[in-house]
């Protein structure tokens, strides 16, 4: 394994999609959501431990969840996760992690990436993320990784180079979520990736676009450089943090920049962002129901998602078609699986109210 080579995990956020199943006191990427042994974030470490050093790993996370990282994340030691005092977005947490690791290794590498996606395809994943480091090596060049769209999805931002190529190319530009008719548009053209939120970059590189693109939060960490590793750490980047502004690494930098290159991959991968994706990754029956539980009878039903986390009974779907089914100790959710958006609401609403009762 290369000495140089870093990754940084983001697992700060609340997997608020995913209610009633995450909550903010174990959200989505601490969770066994497949039902294979494995929760998101041990999937991203075991994905990345191929050829990452156990010593170069950084996850950066709330407080509240530092003692969930450090027991399903065992093998990290305690100097290895960087917690943040609030949500400040993307942006101050890779600037964080990027001073950090700057002190240690000025030379290193670095991969950036989410906490909860799943990638199907590891052997694949681990070509392309070793060749887009080592393009990375010693340029003035910040990597992001796209996908192959299989479909028009409007639920991904999309990234769009100067033609379609099988090699990693210029970034024109970044494009928002779009409208169905807009992704059918973006697929069409070929030279469109889904945004998989995955960054590769030199810590030199890193570090010369934040400080040019967002320079009041460069120079908040780069000023308590001599506190990295230090007892006071935690008291230094408190301090920082709250001083920050609240920005995407996507808005704050990639889209401004003009050194922003991509490669095109197909590894099977997908964010797992809603209840909607997550079925379409779960085995199912042979009448498309995809079941999560120990005391399911489901019968005459078809295309449903059943989720059954409180074992003290029994889960019975009898003349169920299209249905999404979440049952926890305090919680039935019953909806339409096939209506993001209207699921969105219903949570959105349901924890609204829940909020206002407690």
């Amino acid at each position: 394994m290369n000495k140089n080579h870093y990754c940084v995990i983001m697992a700060g956020g609340i997997g608020s999609r995913f209610w009633p199943l995450s909550r903010n006191d174990k959200p989505k990427q601490f969770i066994d959501a497949l039902g294979i042994g494995k929760t998101f974030i041990q999937m991203t470490y075991n994905r990345f431990a191929r050829f990452i050093p156990t010593e170069n790993f950084l996850v950066v996370t709330g407080a509240a969840y530092k003692e969930l990282v450090m027991e399903q994340l065992p093998m990290l030691k305690a100097e290895q996760i960087l917690i943040e005092p609030t949500r400040r977005n993307t942006a101050p947490c890779i600037a964080y992690a990027t001073y950090k690791i700057y002190k240690k290794n000025p030379d290193a590498v670095v991969v950036v990436t989410p906490s909860d996606q799943l990638i199907l395809d590891e052997s694949t994943f681990e070509k392309v993320v070793l060749s887009d480091m080592q393009y990375a090596e010693g340029k003035d060049a910040l990597v992001t990784i796209g996908i192959k769209p299989s479909y028009p999805a409007t639920g991904y931002g999309y990234i769009q180079i100067d033609k379609q190529t099988d090699s990693i190319a210029k970034v024109v530009a970044f494009k928002e979520k779009p409208t169905l008719d807009c992704a059918k548009e973006f697929v069409a053209a070929g030279n469109y990736s889904w945004n998989s939120g995955m960054f590769i970059w030199s810590l030199l590189a890193i570090k010369s676009a934040l400080e040019k693109h967002l320079p009041d939060i460069a120079k908040g960490f780069y000023s308590i450089m001599d506190d990295y590793d230090q007892p006071e750490e935690q008291e230094a980047v408190d301090v920082v943090y709250e001083a920050s502004q609240s920005i995407s690494i996507d808005y704050g930098v990639m889209e401004k920049a003009d050194n922003v290159y991509m490669s095109c991959a197909d590894f099977g991968w997908s964010d797992v962002g809603s209840w909607g994706s997550l079925y379409q990754q779960l085995e199912k029956d042979a009448s498309n129901n995809a079941l999560g539980g120990e005391d399911i009878l489901i019968s005459d039903s078809s295309d449903c998602l059943v989720k059954e986390l409180n074992n003290s009974k029994t889960v019975i779907v009898d003349g169920m078609t299209n249905c999404l089914i979440v049952d926890t100790d305090d919680v039935l959710m019953v909806c339409k699986l096939d209506d993001e958006e209207r699921i969105k609401k219903v949570i959105t609403e349901s924890v609204k109210q829940r909020s206002s009762k407690s």
